[in-house]
């Protein structure tokens, strides 16, 4: 007899989770800095301090003396330059077609939940056709549910964008388990009250062992199969 929490769904970061977009995202930084003839003498500190969150709060935090005109637009342009490598090169992490459609033949709910932008989203659609695999998606561009007007959903490592997933679903927390490749995310699992697969396509395994709700960590989703039941 299985025990704990039934899973009934799952939520999905997109960035270096569902798709190997990392390596391009990195190369566009580069790109980015070199156009504004910005020095970028650590990068790995960089992508490390900076993964799951949105361009306009890496651009805020970095450069805080810029105006808020010139931060949105430069934010604007590293993402354009990211979509222009993205639509050429961009590749799924091996296997993630496959556990969508494995969710999907066990009627489990299915999220996509990042801080990417639209267009970035409809990128990875466009390129793969995830679309009829995919229920909702949440991210920090969208009104809170209930909150005042004008107020966003918050970026990783806050709770929001899958704690709304749950929400939109009708589905406790203790029932979804989310797949993530940063620890900024796995942290914004943890507050939301879900269980989380560490994907250790950007990280190993050792960044993410002091979260409590990583339940295990893969390199890909090659022969995973999703568990019946999470932990309680």
């Amino acid at each position: 007899m299985a025990h704990g929490h039934e899973l009934r769904a799952v939520l999905f970061d997109m960035d270096g989770t569902l798709i190997d977009s990392m390596p391009l995202h990195e190369r566009s930084w580069i790109l980015w800095h070199a156009e504004l003839e910005l020095p970028f003498d650590d990068p790995d500190g960089f992508f490390l301090a900076t993964a799951g969150r949105t361009q306009q709060e890496i651009v805020r935090d970095h450069w805080p003396d810029w105006d808020a005109d010139r931060r949105l637009m430069l934010a604007e342009r590293k993402e354009a330059l990211y979509r222009e490598i993205a639509a050429r090169e961009l590749q799924l992490i091996a296997g993630a077609a496959e556990i969508c459609a494995q969710a999907r033949e066990r009627g489990l709910k299915v999220a996509l939940c990042t801080a990417a932008p639209r267009e970035n989203i409809a990128v990875t659609f466009e390129r793969f056709g995830l679309e009829a695999l995919i229920d909702t998606i949440t991210s920090p561009s969208e009104p809170k549910f209930g909150g005042a007007p004008g107020e966003t959903l918050r970026g990783k490592p806050h709770p929001d964008i899958f704690a709304e997933a749950a929400r939109r679903f009708g589905i406790a927390p203790e029932h979804c388990l989310v797949f993530e490749d940063a620890p900024l995310g796995i942290e914004a699992a943890r507050r939301a009250g879900m269980a989380a697969v560490a994907l250790t396509t950007t990280l190993p395994a050792s960044a993410f062992s002091a979260y409590p709700n990583v339940i295990g960590s893969i390199a890909d989703y090659t022969g995973y199969k999703l568990p019946t039941h999470l932990p309680t």
